[in-house]
């Protein structure tokens, strides 16, 4: 059975790779979420994401694959979880960022004004 798991593994890995590297010629290497730039050294930190969350849909012109940090596509992965068991609003590949309303400089004139 160690067999079967390794040779299954095994097999991802060189799968993964493959499409890693095509994806890694398409895009830009900078993570489509956060912005972060990404250079040869740290070039592992960047990660491919299945937009559809199928990992055997890669098609070659990468429609299905964007770039994301480890972070950002940990947070990806983790909005799928949520909605998968608590039926949360957002929903995979959504985000529900709201601008901030509150500006706490708003008054800092008149605050610096007082003697």
């Amino acid at each position: 059975m160690a067999s079967d798991f390794y040779g299954t593994s095994a097999a991802y890995a060189r799968k993964e790779s493959g499409y890693r590297e095509k994806a890694l010629k398409l895009y830009p290497w900078v993570c489509g979420s956060c912005a972060r730039e990404f250079v040869y050294s740290n070039l592992r930190e960047l990660t491919v994401h299945h937009k559809d969350h199928d990992h055997t849909n890669n098609p070659e012109d990468g429609s299905n694959w964007e770039l994301l940090c480890l972070y950002c596509h940990d947070h990806e992965h983790s909005k799928y979880t949520e909605h998968e068991l608590y039926g949360s609003e957002v929903k995979p590949g959504e985000d529900n960022h709201q601008a901030a309303t509150h500006n706490p400089f708003a008054e800092l004139g008149k605050m610096m004004n007082k003697k």
